[in-house]
């Protein structure tokens, strides 16, 4: 079944959250102003206003729209793929994928606003708190069902699993976009393949081959 034609207005609002998305991956969140969405775009303020009302609101639906497609590309395609470590690996390996190709060339939303946020309360803290924390969920529920299907060892703690996880990521945009190191992509899937082997039972299935996560995240 076709999709039906966007809207002007829905077209508009896209144009303008690609603008801000392309802004506050460089800039920071803190970067976002209507006017300088308006003048990048060639708007006028009040065209800008009739779609986020606000530059909170606009950094709220920077956050959701970034998030959408962080979904869409590291998230969903794994699940395409076994419960389990192939299924963990995927993720993992989409992440890097986005990471390498996406992140580090432009910069990250969730990367910049956790350091502008992170003593800042409202509601653009509270939204970066929330989809930080359901992405860091999904992965607990696959750490969860690489448990059950006993690829990880019963005693495991999925949500020690997840922190050491995030801490690899963290460190890799550290060491590829401050440091420029050229060795940083590989040395976190290094960091994986040991933190996975700690937590591995004896009879834990071999995970996906990073070429074929890769292959899902292109896809």
């Amino acid at each position: 079944m076709l999709c039906p034609k966007p809207s002007k207005g829905e077209q508009t609002r896209e144009r303008i959250l690609d603008a801000a998305q392309a802004i506050a991956s460089r800039e920071g969140l803190e970067g976002l102003t209507i006017g300088g969405i308006a003048e990048r775009l060639k708007m006028s303020k009040s065209g800008v206003f009739a779609h986020f009302g606000s530059r909170e609101d606009l950094q709220i639906a920077v956050i959701d729209d970034y998030a959408r497609k962080f979904l869409d590309a590291v998230f969903f395609p794994a699940l395409k793929l076994p419960r389990g470590l192939p299924r963990l690996t995927a993720m993992f390996e989409n992440w890097l994928h986005r990471v390498q190709f996406v992140e580090i060339p432009n910069g990250c939303v969730f990367v910049s606003g956790a350091v502008e946020f992170d003593d800042k309360e409202g509601p653009v803290r509270d939204r970066m708190v929330a989809v930080n924390r359901a992405w860091q969920g999904e992965m607990r529920k696959a750490a969860l069902l690489a448990i059950d299907v006993g690829h990880l060892n019963q005693d495991s703690d999925p949500d020690q699993l997840v922190f050491e996880l995030y801490g690899v990521m963290l460190s890799l945009h550290h060491d590829a976009r401050l440091l420029r190191d050229p060795r940083a992509v590989e040395r976190a899937r290094t960091s994986f393949g040991r933190t996975i082997g700690f937590y591995a039972s004896p009879q834990g299935a071999v995970p996906a081959a990073p070429a074929a996560a890769a292959q899902l995240a292109a896809a």
